[in-house]
């Protein structure tokens, strides 16, 4: 044991935040219990909370809105309460007695041996703690400290600093930025109750369930397909209906050119007759017209799709309210499943040297209020990502780019590391969100949003490729650059790294790229028109790239 005077600063303040509120705290009035105290949490519950967090696809969207806020203005008082502690693990049984037990051994010891061997004890039980608290989050009853918990790893208020009290009190609760960027609590909500499908692992055999739950599961997967279908089929028609307005604009156009005659001159009121160029509108418009007619089949076949199309999606909704209430909820299995899998993600976001710790303490985060993983800060970097690489979120579907932002998971730990859990529904291909996962305190925000949108570029474009990934497309030009290199290790790690230099650094003019892969990267995730007309007078370089623009613009296999 160490004397209290070589005990850590840190570690001193959260003996006495834990020891300034021990008349909340009563270790002893836990032991036995299980923790099932009786507490009046009605002021944390949120009633008014709305189970629609989750936005459906809209592909006629371009950008991301504006950010209207960053925080509150005012303190929620969730932290400021001095029951939190206790509300937050009673009722949980077991798993919160034995999490109660390693915290309160792990804060007050001093030796630093057993402090290690008591933190990797934590982050088993706080996990096990979780999962007694995910089958919760669908009940709008749920009390806030619970959700505190799941959502930012918050257990003992007394672990913040002042200022980080003061900027997570003000954090906005519910999501009013209209994106699928959820908090862990907000995901297993959309789970158990049906609106958001369960993550696809390798490990987890598929479950041959039977009943109710079954068939509802089936046909969500089936209306999951079905949208797909909807809304490609209305992307279609949208695209065919602008193209026909372009050429009815240049029929009228050529129909207005042909009917102008000049007045002969002394030959009053005679016109001349066709000019050479009146002639050759004749020839436009009737290119034109054949054209329009082609359009117009086409508008017709797609429209009898998008009509079979939601003929389908009612007959399967029928179906889906036919089917008893209870089964329309995910049961406990797939909840705690789902738990599991984010336990994954959790650890994936660390790599396997990080600090998994998987409670909030001052003690590990370092992070400010603009630079702590709050949904709008996310926002607010995946919107500067996107304009500088527009096609970052974009899937091509019959020639027609579909923008279509993936699902963020947000989770409350010490990772470094963003990544893409599935770049899209393996039941709609077409036009389904994939999922990326952000750590809520990396040292570098952008940095981890950065290496989550890399790796969903990556395996877009590997999925597309499908078996022809190496030879074919971004992937294929950037592999067969490696193997050229002999560069030995995980390609998909070597496109990020790049990938987050070409962001930070080309973007800005600043070469630090091999000229291979500065080609391959111009040619396939290009910068917007105006970036490149600012990057061709900084450089040479940018000129030469933007002159392969123009050569490719005028072959025939651009």
């Amino acid at each position: 044991m160490t004397n209290d005077d070589d005990i850590d600063p840190g570690i001193a303040a959260m003996l006495d935040g834990i020891e300034d509120s021990s008349d909340d705290v009563d270790e002893s009035s836990y032991e036995g219990r299980g923790l099932d105290l009786d507490l009046d949490s009605a002021k944390f519950n949120d009633s008014e909370e709305s189970n629609e967090t989750l936005p459906d696809v809209d592909l006629t969207v371009t950008q991301f809105k504006p950010i209207e806020k960053f925080f509150e203005e005012e303190s929620s008082g969730v932290f400021d309460d001095k029951t939190y502690y206790k509300t937050c693990l009673s009722g949980e049984g077991e798993s919160a007695q034995r999490f109660h037990n390693l915290l309160s051994k792990y804060l007050k010891c001093e030796d630093k041996k057993d402090r290690s061997v008591y933190r990797q004890q934590i982050v088993t039980a706080y996990w096990n703690f979780l999962r007694s608290l995910a089958p919760k989050m669908g009940k709008s009853a749920t009390p806030m400290p619970k959700r505190m918990a799941m959502r930012f790893g918050v257990v003992l208020p007394s672990l913040f600093t002042p200022d980080q009290k003061n900027f997570f009190s003000r954090s906005i609760f519910k999501n009013i930025t209209g994106e699928p960027i959820l908090y862990v609590d907000e995901w297993m909500q959309e789970i158990s109750g049906g609106r958001l499908t369960m993550s696809v692992t390798d490990e987890v055999a598929p479950s041959h369930k039977k009943g109710p739950q079954a068939e509802q599961q089936r046909l969500m997967q089936l209306k999951n397909k079905n949208t797909g279908k909807i809304q490609s089929s209305d992307s279609l028609v949208s695209a065919k209906e602008n193209e026909r307005a372009r050429l009815e604009v240049s029929v009228k156009d050529r129909i207005t050119q042909i009917m102008e005659h000049s007045p002969i001159m002394g030959m009053e009121p005679h016109t001349h007759p066709y000019s050479e160029l009146q002639r050759k509108a004749f020839t436009e418009l009737n290119t034109l017209l054949k054209s329009l007619q082609k359009v117009d089949r086409e508008i017709s076949g797609y429209l009898k799709d998008l009509q079979e199309a939601k003929n389908i999606s009612e007959s399967l909704q029928e179906k889906v309210n036919m089917l008893p209430e209870e089964s329309v909820n995910v049961g406990v299995e797939d909840i705690l499943q789902e738990m599991t899998t984010v336990r994954q993600m959790a650890k994936m976001t660390c790599g396997r040297q990080g600090n998994q710790f998987p409670v909030f303490t001052r003690e590990f985060c370092h992070t400010n209020d603009r630079d702590t993983g709050f949904r709008e800060n996310v926002l607010r970097e995946l919107s500067w990502i996107e304009s500088i690489d527009p096609g970052c979120f974009q899937r091509i579907h019959r020639n027609v780019p579909n923008r279509i932002v993936p699902y963020v998971l947000l989770v409350p730990t010490y990772g470094d590391m963003g990544f893409c859990w599935e770049p899209f529904d393996r039941y709609n291909r077409v036009t389904s969100r994939g999922r990326i996962v952000i750590p809520m305190y990396p040292r570098n925000l952008k940095t981890a949003c950065l290496t989550a949108v890399a790796d969903l570029r990556w395996q877009v474009a590997k999925e597309k490729a499908s078996f022809d990934w190496m030879s074919e497309g971004l992937t294929g030009q950037y592999y067969q650059y490696i193997e050229s290199k002999k560069m030995k290790g995980d390609v998909k790690s070597f496109f990020i790294e790049d990938y987050i230099l070409w962001m930070t650094k080309e973007s800005m003019g600043t070469q630090k790229l091999e000229k291979e892969v500065r080609g391959i990267f111009w040619r396939y995730m290009p910068f917007p028109q105006h970036l490149k007309d600012d990057l061709k007078k900084r450089s040479l370089v940018y000129q030469e790239l933007c002159q392969r623009d123009i050569n490719r613009s005028m072959s025939d296999g651009y």
